[in-house]
């Protein structure tokens, strides 16, 4: 994994960062629209992260299998050669297109930008700079999408399931979030993420939504109304909810009754929320997803 752009490591120290990964996507511009807006709502300095596959673009061809081939090997030189022309050129673009997102968050308002390149693998590369990310957002779909049948990026899934960290999934127009809702499960971890989202200003004084999906009792109200003193540094209209049946239709449901703009979910334990994040209906809620989706891990 190699840092293309010759700026210094970023310091353990150095203030979080909001870091926005960019590639050609039609969701990019979107991904500068919703970060610098998470950006100025959190007063968090932004990261542009363009990340240049090791797999498609090598910075150095492995031919050694190819040795001993005799007449053919100027040809491996030249393929060599193209490989090494086809990353640079890659790399290039790239960096044309972390100079067009910064212009971009500059005309939205946003001060203080970095712009960091790297060629190598997007978890591994996240991961190594993980303790700098106080907010991941990418696209919900990927380089490859099309208009007829849109799909989550191939390495989006692999992300989700690595990084500690919040992560807004996006889609590929902006929009500026007016409302929320937390999907909510009364677990351990629930609460930790109920913790997290207290001490976070990018929700503050928006109008919030706790929604539990099961059977409603008395203990279940009750976790819904501790959740809800917690959140009290928000400034926020806070409603509760508890609504019966399956994850994906009553979370999908409960956010178009009320036309909530962005769905914030957890793993959550062992419990509905987090097979329904973590297992086979993950691929097809991303897939459908119209508004925003924040992961807290």
């Amino acid at each position: 994994m190699q840092d293309t752009t010759g700026n210094p490591q970023t310091n353990p120290q150095d203030t979080l960062h909001v870091v926005a990964c960019i590639d050609g996507s039609r969701a990019a511009p979107a991904v500068c629209d919703y970060a610098a807006w998470a950006s100025k709502h959190m007063d968090s300095p932004l990261t542009l992260l363009h990340v240049l596959d090791e797999e498609r673009y090598p910075s150095e061809p492995d031919l050694a299998g190819n040795i001993g081939l005799g007449s053919r090997e100027h040809l491996l030189d030249e393929l060599a050669q193209l490989d090494r022309k086809r990353a640079k050129l890659a790399l290039e673009h790239g960096s044309h297109m972390l100079d067009e997102a910064a212009l971009r968050l500059q005309e939205a308002g946003v001060s203080e930008i970095r712009k960091r390149q790297r060629h190598g693998d997007l978890t591994e590369s996240l991961l190594a700079m993980q303790e700098q990310i106080r907010l991941l957002v990418m696209g919900l779909h990927g380089e490859g999408s099309s208009d007829r049948e849109q799909h989550i990026g191939s390495q989006l899934e692999t992300v989700i399931r690595s990084m500690s960290r919040p992560i807004l999934l996006v889609p590929n127009e902006f929009s500026t979030p007016k409302s929320a809702m937390l999907a909510f499960d009364g677990s351990v971890t629930a609460f930790r993420g109920v913790e997290h989202l207290a001490a976070s200003s990018v929700l503050k004084g928006m109008p919030l939504h706790l929604v539990m999906v099961g059977n409603e009792t008395s203990e279940a109200m009750a976790q819904l109304r501790k959740a809800e003193a917690m959140l009290a540094p928000l400034e926020s209209e806070i409603t509760l909810a508890i609504r019966s049946g399956e994850v994906e239709p009553v979370l999908h449901g409960y956010q178009d009754e009320f036309d909530i703009d962005i769905l914030v979910m957890g793993a959550y334990g062992h419990s509905k929320i987090r097979r329904f994040l973590l297992g086979s209906t993950t691929t097809s809620m991303l897939t459908s997803a119209k508004k925003p989706l924040v992961i807290l891990r």
